[in-house]
C-alpha cells in the first residue's frame, strides 16, 4: 500500500487517522490517559503523563533562553491565564525527532493553526533550562542538538483562542519525549470535562493480593504466569481506572526484569486476522495502565496471539494474559 519509506508511511497513515498496530497502539488503547481534543499525538507513541492545572498565569515561550543574572529568560514571551492541559508522550526509538516534529508541523498546517516561534538545536538554548526552568520536568533534559520547539495558536474564530507549546527531547539514552502545553486562556474548558480528567468515577478493576505475591517468584521459575483477574470490556479496553498495585509491585521489587505482556483471545467464528488484532489492542491496553503506574515502557512489550497458543496449565483460558519473561 505505500511505496515511501517506512517512517513516512507510518506518519502519513496516521495523520489519516489509520489504526497502527505495535509499539503502544495508538490513543485508542489508552488506558485512563486521552489526547486532548485540539491536538493528536504521534502515532506510536504512549501518554506517560496527564495534568491539568486550571485558572492559572502562565507563561508562552516565544523566543529562545538565555539566563540573566540567575535567572532563565526567554527573548520573548507571552502571559496568558486560564487553564493548562500538560500531556508528555514517550516516542517508540524506531523513530527519531525531527520525525515527531515534522508530523506536528503538518498536522498544524492541516488544521490552520498559526506558527508563532520554532527553533532546532542549539537555536533554542540549553535543553537544562527548559526542562528545570521552563516545564519543571526533569525527565526532558538531553544534549541541546536533539531538542525541538514550537509554540502555535489555534486560528478559532473566538476571542480567546488556545496556544499551544510543543517540546522535544531525545535523551542520551535514546529516549525520546513529546511534551506539550495545551493553554486555553479564560477557562475555557467546561467543568465536566475538568472532573472527568482529575476525577475519573469508574469500576476498578483489582489484581488479586493472593496472586500477586506469587507472580514474580512464578515468572522466576517457569519463565511465565498468566495473570489473574484480567478482564476486559467488549472493545477490547481494560476500565478507564485499573488498579494494578499487585502486578506494579512485583515489577518494582526487582527492577531488572523485563516482560512480554501476550493476550491470547479465541471466540468462535471470528477470523484470525479480527482476533490477532483484538489481542494486540488487549495487550498495549494492559501495557499502558503499567506505564501510567510507573512501569518503564522500555521494560514492556505487548504482544497478541490469538488463538494460536490455545494450550495453557487452566480451565477456560481461551481468553487470558501471560506474563513472560524477556
Amino acid at each position: 500500500m505505500c511505496t515511501t519509506t517506512k517512517r513516512l508511511c507510518l506518519m502519513v497513515l496516521a495523520l489519516a487517522g489509520f489504526p497502527l498496530l505495535g509499539f503502544g497502539q495508538t490513543s485508542a488503547v489508552e488506558v485512563g490517559f486521552t489526547d486532548h481534543s485540539l491536538i493528536t499525538g504521534f502515532a506510536y507513541s504512549e501518554i506517560i503523563e496527564r495534568e491539568l492545572e486550571r485558572d492559572i498565569n502562565h507563561q508562552v515561550v516565544l523566543g529562545a533562553l538565555e539566563r540573566v543574572r540567575g535567572e532563565v529568560i526567554p527573548e520573548n514571551s507571552q502571559r496568558l491565564r486560564g487553564d493548562v492541559t500538560k500531556i508528555n508522550y514517550e516516542v517508540s526509538e524506531e523513530f527519531t525527532g525531527a520525525d515527531v516534529y515534522q508530523f506536528f508541523q503538518e498536522q498544524l498546517e492541516s488544521r490552520n493553526y498559526e506558527a508563532l516561534f520554532s527553533c532546532e538545536g542549539r537555536a533554542c538554548g540549553s535543553s537544562n533550562y527548559w526542562a528545570n526552568d521552563i516545564f519543571r520536568n526533569r525527565i526532558l533534559y538531553g544534549p541541546e542538538r536533539n531538542q525541538f520547539y514550537m509554540a502555535f495558536r489555534s486560528r478559532a474564530a473566538v476571542e480567546n483562542a488556545p496556544y499551544f507549546s510543543l517540546y522535544i527531547i531525545t535523551r542520551v539514552n535514546r529516549r525520546i519525549y513529546a511534551y506539550i502545553e495545551i493553554i486555553e486562556p479564560g477557562g475555557t474548558q467546561d467543568p465536566e470535562q475538568i472532573a472527568a480528567i482529575e476525577e475519573p468515577q469508574v469500576e476498578k478493576v483489582s489484581v488479586s493480593s493472593a496472586a500477586s505475591s506469587s507472580i514474580l517468584q512464578q515468572l522466576r521459575e517457569q519463565g511465565s504466569v498468566i495473570l489473574p483477574g484480567i478482564d476486559f470490556q467488549s472493545n477490547d479496553r481494560l476500565p478507564a481506572s485499573l488498579d494494578v498495585a499487585s502486578l506494579v509491585a512485583a515489577l518494582q521489587a526487582d527492577v531488572s526484569v523485563s516482560v512480554y505482556l501476550v493476550a491470547h483471545l479465541n471466540q468462535e467464528g471470528l477470523p484470525l486476522e479480527e482476533l490477532m488484532e483484538r489481542s494486540v489492542a488487549r495487550a498495549s491496553s494492559l501495557r499502558q495502565a503499567l506505564i501510567a503506574a510507573g512501569i518503564s515502557a522500555k521494560r514492556i512489550e505487548a504482544a497478541g496471539v490469538g488463538p494460536l497458543a490455545p494450550s495453557c496449565a487452566v480451565d477456560n483460558c481461551a481468553q487470558r494474559v501471560e506474563l513472560v519473561l524477556r
